[in-house]
């Protein structure tokens, strides 16, 4: 969207930015595309390419393809309008080009020791990475417009499927993990795009460089990797953990202590252990937060904690939810634990009544867990209670 400027003294609403008309032939061309790459790169982009504006045909394929198998379990996103995602020109009028931009986030993994029970963050989520990428392809965008082209920036947006324009715009190739592998870079990008008027000399996709190398498959805790390429959502440990309702029983074991995001087939890609692009960060990462804290602070607070997340609804019972299972998986039935789940037992939710019985029954604290209840949901539960955790 164009910048606005602040309000003036008058009180009248601020006044949105235009772009700047220009008279005779808008910029374009090779040399032209040098200079907003160079642009790009200065203001925190990684790698930059170029992608025609024409509808993504073979994405389109395979996203009907995931939706007739049954793959999607429920997630949106690019899925829901897959005519719309697919094609590029709708979003811009009389767009020409797609400058694809992607910025890192790799950085070091370290134990966070501050947490009572620590409840993981994937690595893409330590910091708002996307409010960063966005700042950078705005750089270029701004410059577009005062060229005289229109321009707009589109990042972690159902509006366009942005892996496949990163692979038109030769960034990177798709990774047996689903994920854009950026040469000699790995897979740790956050991906962004320009959709312009400007006509600029087209990127070529590169060939794939992942050979036999399968180990992202077997990394997966759940094998939510049922092919080459092609994820099943309804195992996909960072897609559960979003999507609203019970957390299904058979992969709470696997979750562990993730509550946002799981980066395992990445953290497995020898592009990654070996080529990560190291990124130096605008904030301190907070890589874990405390899931007690996340079961005992209100409402507002917990909203708060996770601002810059997807939460369905932005429903803190959903994160509440997850945090539940982590305790069934890493605490220890201390005092405090007890108290927490005995609190969970008693709630007006039935979702946190439904968790809380698991994860009571993992810890062997059978005796906060009561006979019966009035909801279908958390008598489901009670008939199924998980067995004694084996490292207690």
């Amino acid at each position: 969207m164009p910048s606005v400027d602040p309000a003036p003294p008058s009180g009248k609403p601020p006044l949105r930015k235009k772009r700047r008309i220009v008279h005779g032939p808008l910029p374009g061309g090779v040399e032209y595309w040098n200079q907003l790459r160079d642009l790009g790169e200065h203001a925190g982009l990684f790698r930059l390419g170029v992608s025609s504006v024409n509808p993504l045909i073979r994405a389109r394929k395979e996203i009907l393809q995931r939706i007739a198998e049954g793959l999607t379990n429920d997630m949106q996103f690019t899925f829901r309008n897959p005519e719309r995602s697919t094609t590029p020109s709708l979003t811009v009028k009389d767009a020409k080009s797609i400058i694809v931009g992607v910025r890192s986030y790799s950085f070091p993994d370290e134990e966070d020791k501050d947490s009572t029970v620590a409840a993981r963050i994937a690595r893409y989520a330590w910091i708002d990475h996307q409010t960063e990428l966005k700042e950078s392809l705005k750089v270029v965008m701004r410059q577009l417009r005062d060229d005289g082209h229109r321009a707009v920036v589109f990042a972690d947006d159902n509006s366009i499927v942005d892996r496949e324009v990163a692979y038109q715009a030769g960034i990177g190739w798709f990774g047996k993990n689903a994920n854009i592998l950026v040469p000699s870079a790995g897979s740790f990008f956050v991906i962004g795009c320009i959709v312009t008027t400007a006509e600029l000399p087209l990127s070529q996709p590169l060939d794939d460089s992942c050979g036999t190398c399968t180990r992202c498959i077997p990394a997966c805790p759940t094998n939510a990797i049922v092919r080459p390429g092609v994820i099943d959502a309804g195992k996909c440990l960072s897609w559960l953990l979003q999507k609203p309702g019970v957390f299904a029983r058979e992969y709470r074991e696997a979750l562990g202590n993730r509550i946002y995001g799981c980066d395992d087939c990445q953290t497995s890609c020898p592009h990654n252990t070996k080529w990560s692009v190291p990124v130096t960060l605008s904030s301190s990462p907070r890589r874990t937060i405390d899931a007690l804290y996340l079961l005992t602070a209100s409402d507002q607070e917990v909203m708060k904690t996770c601002d810059g997340w997807y939460v369905h609804d932005r429903n803190p019972l959903w994160v509440r939810r997850n945090a539940l299972i982590i305790l069934g998986n890493s605490a220890r039935p201390t005092p405090e634990v007890q108290g927490v789940i005995a609190t969970c037992l008693e709630s007006s939710e039935p979702v946190l009544r439904a968790h809380a019985v698991w994860s009571a029954a993992r810890l062997g604290l059978h005796q906060l867990i009561p006979e019966t209840d009035n909801n279908e949901m958390v008598q489901e539960e009670l008939r199924y209670l998980p067995a004694l955790r084996v490292d207690l």
